[in-house]
């Protein structure tokens, strides 16, 4: 959609609207006045403020089985979350914008605490009430890792929720369920909820090598929210939540060579996941958090203090064949503190402003171990080494063999980082005529980010035998490489984060806005890089050795000409710099014939600057992240909702975004300009329906809802080369709903039609990889409230 006919949709929806007139009382759900939830940041509703936003409530994550931050894909437009891999990975891509490793592109606050690592999104939404969606830069108020948008998440609020919930669900392919949360309101001043869940999964994957499921999971935790009011105008909120989860995860299928002209011994397996070595990954999770609030006559000022732990373990067969090449494993303890105060006037003033200060010190420690098996020896290290010899009948013949029937590579890394940020942000009000607004803000984000690494190899035991032309008999000796890469490195910068919106609102829930901001997303350390640099001083000690050998040491000038030497920066290596965009929006809310329809519509040019993109590197070894260079994306979104009557309602959205490289120039005379950004889907749609029939002459049930769904995303382009890429998808999902009282029973469909779609793409030592998307699932759930 151009730029052009988004301008002529509003100024038609803005006509229609001044001609509207209210017919009747029914009205679409305000989710904002129905569940009044405090930000202790912004100054109106969401809904009110010049930005794009999706607001879900309860309901709607019930009717789309939301139960993570993955299922969110396709019911928000421009919003994708590939579901792969494991919770370890939550690739967010908002508008062209995401991350699949290391720094992401969308920041997470849940009940107005910072998630500060992605390794932690995923997670049981058992007791969430609301998830708001912000769409655009939101780094002027949120900083670091907000380019892309916002997740807001909010759980039950024990003051305005009473009673116990319980949540029992089963369905196919071994999947169960269960909840138990208690909402109890002791006094005036004092609520609390604690609760309890556990998730098990079958899997949905088989793995050909053994003939079980790859991908079984289940996950236990609860979480313990209580709040506090000493005073009328004091509360403090205080939540702690725990999760630990067990998940198989990794079902990657081969789909052939990279290059079809290879010589493939593995035809037989293309479809099929054959993985030989074991895969998990498992991780224990705890959050806490204090949001002490003070209202004053003219501002609240807020203190927020959050606590992070994570503690995971992944292991992984790195080839994902049934072959015996290496595993990688990868084990993170993260602790975080972070605290942020926030002073903001009262809503409903001609000025309204809010200032603040954020910070937060994480560390990071991390143990990478690579260990080449028997064939991956042979494969990647002598195969590699022999093949850099001269092949010449005026040349010595030289053959290198190693003795290692294993040979293990150590990686220990700690990565702290420090983040510090003064923001302030203001907006007047009936600036020359009323409902006309005006808003300025500007951050100062500052952060430092070091590395220290310990790396080590076990002695490379080798053979090496030269025969030079004409002598009878080769020189053979052996000869071991001890190798160890340490050393420590740091970096900092700086970021203005400044962010100008005009917006007029003619009529309540009426407006139109411009807006322009700045984010960006932080750089850092690849640390899966470093097994590759050990490889590389692996070579420089075994040219070392051949130097100084007795045999050997008589031929050092040959064999320093032969094997020249690679000069190794792992600072300069390992380095990957902040990505930050500019981003341009106009956009409208709208409420049409007296609330049964409200229209929210935008569109969007964004500039974006060392852009990171996540590359396997050429070994195989580990994904990295680099920086392409530059890009753009444009595009528009449109999303509706409507009561067409009181038993029956209708929901839409449409998402288009055109994301490509401006400027990419991959080295070797490769460039991908005019490309387009690998994982940002083209289209993403979604359209959805709800009857409800209210049984007020039965005596066994009050209501009956049905409702049907239907969410596709694409094309998706998953590598640079624009050479595979995903279709536009789509999957057809449904629910059937009894309630009587404060029960339900629901049954449930996800991918009626077996839709057979790639959730995920990757390509890694010449082979093609994909994980299949799910299959159809139906399920039955019931819910009570005592």
């Amino acid at each position: 959609m151009k730029k052009p006919a988004i301008l002529i949709a509003l100024s038609f929806l803005f006509t229609v609207n001044l001609l509207a007139e209210d017919r009747d009382t029914l009205k679409v759900v305000d989710i904002e006045e129905v569940m009044v939830i405090a930000s202790p940041k912004e100054n109106r509703k969401l809904r009110e403020q010049p930005a794009s936003v999706t607001l879900l409530s309860q309901q709607d994550m019930q009717v789309n089985q939301v139960n993570s931050i993955k299922n969110l894909t396709g019911l928000v437009p421009n919003m994708f979350i590939p579901d792969y891999g494991s919770k370890m990975t939550s690739a967010v891509y908002i508008r062209g914008i995401g991350s699949r490793i290391n720094t992401p592109s969308v920041g997470l606050y849940v009940d107005n605490i910072p998630f500060i690592d992605k390794s932690a999104f995923d997670f049981s939404y058992a007791d969430v009430e609301r998830i708001d969606i912000l769409r655009g830069p939101q780094g002027t108020l949120y900083g670091r890792n907000t380019m892309g948008g916002l997740i807001r998440i909010h759980t039950k609020n024990p003051f305005n929720y009473q009673g116990t919930d319980v949540q029992i669900e089963a369905a196919t392919r071994n999947g169960y369920k269960a909840s138990v949360t208690h909402y109890h309101r002791l006094s005036d001043q004092f609520a609390f909820s604690a609760g309890g869940f556990y998730e098990y999964s079958g899997g949905f994957f088989k793995n050909s090598f053994n003939n079980k499921k790859i991908d079984k999971s289940d996950a236990t935790g609860g979480r313990i929210r209580a709040i506090y009011f000493p005073s009328q105008n004091f509360k403090i909120d205080a939540t702690v939540n725990y999760e630990y989860s067990d998940q198989g995860g990794y079902p990657y299928a081969y789909t052939g060579r990279v290059n079809p002209e290879d010589d493939d011994k593995r035809k037989d397996y293309i479809d099929k996941i054959s993985i030989k070595d074991n895969t998990y990954y498992r991780r224990n999770l705890l959050n806490a958090g204090v949001n002490m609030e003070y209202q004053a006559k003219d501002f609240t000022l807020n203190m927020v203090t959050g606590y992070q732990y994570l503690k995971d373990n992944m292991l992984l067969d790195q080839d994902f064949t049934e072959r015996d090449i290496f595993t990688m494993q990868q084990k993170q303890q993260i602790n975080t503190i972070s605290e942020e105060v926030i002073l903001k006037s009262k809503s409903g003033r001609k000025w309204e402003w809010t200032t603040g200060a954020f910070g937060f010190y994480q560390w990071l420690k991390t143990n990478a171990p690579v260990t080449f098996k028997e064939e991956g020896i042979r494969t990647t290290i002598e195969e590699n080494a022999n093949s850099k010899f001269p092949n010449s009948p005026a040349a010595p013949t030289m053959i290198f063999s190693v003795n290692n029937s294993q040979l293990p590579i150590r990686d220990d890394f700690k990565t702290p980082i420090l983040n510090a940020a003064i923001y302030h942000q203001s907006t007047i009000n009936d600036l020359f005529i009323k409902g006309l607004s005006f808003t300025a803000g500007l951050r100062l984000d500052y952060e430092k980010i070091k590395i220290d690494y310990d790396c080590e190899s076990d002695p490379l035991d080798f053979n090496f035998s030269m025969q030079m032309p004409g002598a009878p008999f080769p020189t053979v000796d052996t000869m071991e490489a001890p190798t160890t890469l340490k050393g420590k490195a740091d970096h900092d910068y700086m970021q203005l984060l400044p962010k100008f919106s005009l917006q007029y609102e003619w009529k309540k829930n009426n407006s139109i806005y411009f807006t322009v901001s700045k984010g960006y997303r932080s750089g850092g350390y690849n640390v899966q890089m470093f097994s590759d640099l050990v490889s590389q001083e692996m070579r420089g000690s075994m040219k070392t050795a051949l130097m100084e050998s007795n045999k050997f040491n008589k031929y050092a000038a040959m064999i320093d000409k032969m094997m020249p030497a690679v000069k190794i920066d792992p600072d300069t290596a390992s380095i990957y710099k902040p990505e930050h965009t500019w981003s341009y929006e106009i956009g409208s809310h709208l409420t049409f014939w007296g609330g049964r329809l409200q229209a929210d519509l935008a569109a969007f040019y964004m500039d974006t600057k060392n852009q990171q993109i996540s590359q396997f590197v050429e070994s195989g070894l580990g994904r990295i992240t680099v920086n392409a260079g530059k890009s753009r994306s444009y595009g528009a979104e449109v999303a509706l909702r409507t009561i067409l009557s009181e038993a029956l309602s209708f929901n839409a959205t449409y998402g288009y975004t055109r994301s490509t490289f401006r400027e990419y120039n991959a080295g070797n005379g490769i460039d991908y300009k005019g490309n387009t950004v690998p994982f940002a889907p083209k289209h993403t749609f979604n359209v959805g329906g709800q009857y409800t029939a209210n049984l007020t002459s039965c005596k066994l049930l009050d209501q009956i809802q049905f409702n049907l769904n239907y969410a596709g995303a694409g094309r998706i382009y998953w590598t640079e080369q624009n050479d595979v890429s995903q279709s536009f998808y789509g999957t057809l999902n449904s629910r059937l709903a009894f309630n009587k009282g404060n029960g339900q029973i629901a049954f449930w469909a996800q991918n009626i039609l077996n839709k057979k779609y790639d959730a995920f793409y990757f390509e890694s030592m010449g082979n093609g990889f994909a994980q299949r998307g799910r299959p159809v699932q139906v399920g039955v759930e019931v819910r009570c409230r005592f």
